[in-house]
């Protein structure tokens, strides 16, 4: 590092230092940047390294996951505060997505494109070039596992959006940051950009639905994590013939919770990020409650549009699918949505209306490596994750090459 200036990284469990982490400075973005722009050379090896080669580079690091498995839960456990099983559970995510993609490395290819005349069409897939990859705190290491970018915002993370030598920039977090991304992303070349950013997510309850398995699924899509998860289904909406007992069974359900240390194995909450994380979901409970909200359980409601990224589960009351798929797209975001239902026309009907970039019906937070996975709206543009995750990496070359006159 340029400098020996250091930030501390804090446990959520304890509120104490863990270590000092250097801090990377623009001279250290510099650095980076222009080792990854040089690797680019076409004289470069890298860049005459055979993509199957590449794939097989991948694949090692998700050797060396399996192998280092315990010790990097328990790492991520530590800085995060999830619990334990949850951190497994990433560790496991992100060696799938390093082989998933290990995969495709061989595999991106062109078309041969049929064209009238003496002539011949095909296209070539080529990178992009350097990418600036820019990650949040929630899921570190799954995220690494697809884009990874350490240090401060303004000494870090603006520089690397800024670098003229950066061709690209993917960035996941805060609506607020990435408007302020893709802004100054354009200042000193034109660069393209990926954003998955915040989400209100509605998750919808029909009357038809088991109500047990409704609760419970309900339930996890707002308390996983902490509640700390983007595209968490914290707009609950309840068909108003089952709305009473599900607030029953949703409100005991909580008090249930085993809160505790991340290490306990019977833990199923972990503390928050930190204590501003904290106070900032308690200030959005009090806004709620002064908006005329009932609160059932915990904090002392808040916005039916205002992301809170905390384990609050705002329980609303509706009469009509249609009623309820307008107020499900009445905010400024669309990154998810959920239904649960036995009917088939019911889920088809939210599915094809509902603005998000991704759609549940029973079920919720199924998080695969083949599918795509981004949001509409203020929720961000482009894709992460299946096929569509490599395309915003990847440029489109055409070649047109005409064989008349020749032998």
């Amino acid at each position: 590092m340029s400098s020996r200036k250091t930030f501390p990284t804090i446990s959520p469990e304890t509120a104490k230092e863990i270590c000092q982490i250097s801090e990377a400075l623009k001279e250290d973005v510099d650095k980076a940047v222009d080792a990854a722009h040089k690797a680019f050379d076409r004289k470069s090896e890298w860049s005459k390294t055979d993509a199957s080669k590449r794939g097989l580079l991948l694949n090692k690091i998700a050797d060396l996951m399996e192998r280092d498995f315990d010790q990097i839960a328990s790492l991520e456990s530590l800085d995060n505060g999830k619990p334990l099983k949850l951190a497994k559970d990433d560790v496991h995510c992100a060696i799938s997505l390093f082989r998933y993609y290990a995969g495709w490395a061989d595999k991106v290819q062109g078309k041969t494109i049929p064209i009238d005349g003496s002539s011949f069409a095909y296209t070539k897939i080529e990178p992009v070039g350097v990418i600036g990859i820019i990650i949040p705190w929630n899921f570190p290491l799954m995220l690494l596992a697809l884009k990874v970018a350490p240090g401060y915002g303004k000494t870090t993370g603006e520089p690397l959006v800024l670098n003229p030598k950066v061709d690209k920039v993917s960035f996941t977090g805060s609506s607020l940051i990435g408007r302020h991304i893709q802004t100054i992303s354009a200042q000193n070349n034109i660069k393209r950009v990926t954003l998955e950013l915040g989400g209100k997510s509605p998750y919808v309850v029909m009357d038809d639905a088991d109500l047990d398995k409704a609760v419970n699924l309900c339930h996890s899509s707002v308390f996983y994590n902490q509640g700390q998860v983007c595209c968490a289904g914290s707009r609950t909406y309840v068909h108003e013939k089952i709305y009473d007992e599900f607030v029953k069974r949703s409100v005991e359900l909580a008090k249930k919770r085993k809160l505790g240390s991340p290490f306990n194995e019977d833990t199923e909450q972990g503390p928050q990020i930190d204590k501003k994380q904290f106070e900032k979901i308690l200030s959005l409970i009090e806004i709620g409650v002064k908006e005329g909200a009932k609160l059932e359980v915990g904090g002392k409601v808040w916005s039916e549009a205002e992301e809170i990224f905390g384990p609050c589960q705002q329980i609303l009351k509706f009469k009509t699918l249609d009623e309820v798929i307008d107020r499900a797209n009445n905010t400024e975001y669309g990154l998810a949505a959920g239904i649960v239902t036995k009917s088939m026309e019911n889920a088809l009907t939210f599915v094809n209306n509902v603005r998000a970039g991704s759609v549940w019906v029973n079920t919720y937070l199924e998080g695969i490596p083949q599918v795509p996975f981004g949001g509409y709206k203020q929720s961000g543009h482009g894709r992460e994750g299946g096929e569509d995750g490599l395309n915003p990496f990847c440029e489109v070359k055409t070649v047109v090459i005409s064989f008349k006159g020749t032998n």
